[in-house]
């Protein structure tokens, strides 16, 4: 039985495959087309999921669309009523691709795939609690999504049995902490649904001065985690922006324009924002405990991946087990949908192994074989030296040791936003220059931006005060007390961005400005090469702890064939690109031909 999952038109379109409950593929549509947070419908994810299985569209038993479109047309409409006049250029803006496209999601699917089997369409947040569930090491748990907006609902709690979820209570547009957050982000100038995680980031620079007003005056908590927002001082029902003067009043200002200084009032902004979702998250957690008496919590949806709120709940929630969707977001919807066809939809059993998930460590996505690398590179006159397998892991330790910058280029592609040991960047976590490097001079990023460790899982205690593994990077963890610099008075008085002129442990590259880090753990079964990499490096260098980020610069999607490795590579800093056995070093290369767009001649092997 194959069933094809499908997310698109609001941001990371997507497409997964299963057969017979086994997650075969899933990709997201941004890394073939090279555009960010891709919404269209992801034609080149499917021709890939097809491909990976070995079929065509019609070979298809089942397909499902992630939402229910007319039901979130239906809240668009009356949106719109409601504050018209208002929100007249929003209406004209948005109606024609609904009118045009969005409408009939059925029949471009029977085009596109030429496929005439049934559709199904789960509600968006049933997409999102499948996603996490089903695919949970779990046999039953209470599961929290929350995000944007879905049809009406922004937030929902669950429980899952077996093959079974059910919706329990949901809280509905406009009131979303999802938005609440993207509010925030539009007004300290980054990217609503991209710039998120930077506000994240952000916030350990400052102080929660705002926590009160926003408690006060945008929205209100109930201990129950339900929540109302006060909609006076937001703009995203009908107009083009997410906040309005009253807003700007209310904090002293209008948005920073992007791209321009960060002050020490953005820093507290984000701050303040930050803690009050972990708050509406606590108590959402101590909610749904209370309602399922489950052990067990999954979480999916936007705001599943604000790590730190995660670990949180982690550490001071009610659960004893926590499992996070890797694709949190919209990309998680397609594999939710076919899953939920496979188990509640069609009935079939599900079979749990409580040491391991379901998600092949989220590796799901297109993988180039060696032959395919060597092709490329001797095609277009790339000057590479040629390892043994078993030369590469000792070989990237010594580099790393060296204090280089590596692309590291392996095996499938990760789903979901996170690299996770398969398309990353790599350098060393104890050099006290590599944060500063790798944000400038290889993403090309604000400085701010802290990068994650990833760490053998064995060696995890050792270093972050966390009691359970992270293979996904969805938890925020302290580096151990043992491992932290005394700072002197005059560093403890640092301010704002002046923390990051802190050495503040002896990995300072991956601990943040709060002695945290977004950590991943590795396990050996899970990726050999990489483990064994980062366990040489142990060895040789007495330390088990790498830098991971991912393998793309700042406003690109994450790398997916050995073409994007390369031009990324070349247009950036990076000392060395390893592309299954085949290194590269920057000082042997030719100059990048500016005038040859490898992009059109990729074909996905």
């Amino acid at each position: 039985m194959k069933i094809l999952g499908i997310s698109a038109y609001y941001h990371d379109s997507a497409a997964c495959l299963v057969e017979d409950g086994r997650i075969v593929a899933a990709a997201q549509e941004e890394r073939f087309t090279r555009k960010k947070h891709d919404h269209e419908f992801p034609e080149n994810a499917i021709r890939f999921c097809l491909e990976a299985g070995g079929i065509q569209g019609k070979d298809l038993d089942l397909a499902a669309f992630y939402d229910k479109p007319f039901v979130k047309f239906e809240r668009l409409l009356e949106t719109y009523l409601t504050f018209a006049p208002y929100g007249i250029q929003s209406f004209i803006k948005a109606m024609p691709l609904w009118i045009k496209q969005k409408l009939w999601i059925k029949s471009l699917i029977n085009e596109k795939l030429d496929y005439e089997g049934r559709i199904l369409f789960p509600e968006h947040h049933e997409s999102h609690i499948a996603s996490a569930f089903y695919a949970s090491p779990f046999e039953e748990a209470a599961v929290i999504t929350a995000d944007g907006v879905g049809e009406w609902a922004t937030a929902s709690i669950g429980v899952g049995r077996g093959n079974r979820i059910e919706l329990l209570s949901e809280i509905r547009f406009p009131h979303s902490l999802g938005l609440l957050y993207s509010a925030f982000t539009y007004y300290t100038g980054f990217k609503v649904n991209s710039g998120e995680y930077k506000v994240m980031g952000l916030a350990p620079y400052g102080i929660p001065k705002y926590k009160d007003v926003i408690l006060r005056e945008l929205i209100d908590v109930k201990d129950d985690g339900s929540f109302k927002l006060n909609m006076k001082y937001f703009d995203y029902c009908a107009g083009l922006r997410m906040t309005n003067d009253r807003f700007h009043r209310l904090f002293g200002g209008p948005p920073r324009k992007p791209e321009s200084k960060l002050t020490q009032r953005d820093m507290d902004l984000a701050r303040s924002v930050q803690d009050v979702t972990e708050e509406v998250m606590m108590k959402m957690a101590r909610y749904s405990h209370k309602i399922t008496g489950m052990k067990n919590l999954c979480l999916a949806g936007g705001v599943a991946l604000n790590c730190v709120a995660n670990g949180k709940i982690l550490r001071n929630g009610p659960f004893e087990n926590i499992w996070i969707q890797p694709a949190a977001g919209d990309a998680g919807g397609a594999l939710g949908a076919a899953l939920l066809a496979w188990y509640q939809y069609l009935g079939n059993q599900r079979n749990v192994d409580s040491r391991k998930d379901q998600m092949a460590a989220s590796y799901l996505g297109p993988e180039f074989s060696d032959e395919a690398v060597k092709s490329f590179l001797d095609k277009k006159g790339v000057p590479y030296v040629e390892l043994k397998d078993e030369e590469v892991p000792e070989k990237i330790a010594d580099l790393i040791a060296a204090e280089n910058v590596i692309g590291w280029f392996q095996g499938k592609m990760e789903f979901g936003p996170r690299a996770l040991g398969n398309r990353s960047i790599i350098g060393d976590a104890r050099s006290p220059k590599m944060q500063e490097i790798m944000n400038l001079k290889i993403k090309f990023r604000e400085s701010f931006r802290p990068f994650a460790p990833t760490v053998l899982y064995e060696k995890t205690k050792e270093y972050f005060d966390i009691d359970c593994e992270s293979p996904y990077m969805q938890l925020v963890a302290d580096v151990q007390g043992g491992r932290r610099k005394q700072l002197t008075d005059e560093e403890e008085k640092r301010f704002g961005l002046a923390k990051l002129n802190t050495i503040r442990s002896d990995i300072p590259a991956v601990t943040h400005v709060d002695f945290s880090a977004r950590l991943q753990t590795i396990k050996e079964e899970d990726n050999p090469r990489y483990y064994k990499m980062i366990k040489i490096f142990n060895d040789k260098y007495g330390c088990p702890v790498i830098i991971n980020t991912s393998f793309n610069v700042r406003g690109e999607p994450i790398v997916c064939s050995p073409e994007h490795a390369y031009l990324c590579f070349m247009r950036t800093n990076m000392d060395y690109l390893i592309m299954g056995r085949y290194l590269l070093e920057k000082t042997e290369q030719k100059p990048l031909d500016k005038d040859i767009d490898w992009l059109k001649e990729f074909e996905l092997d």
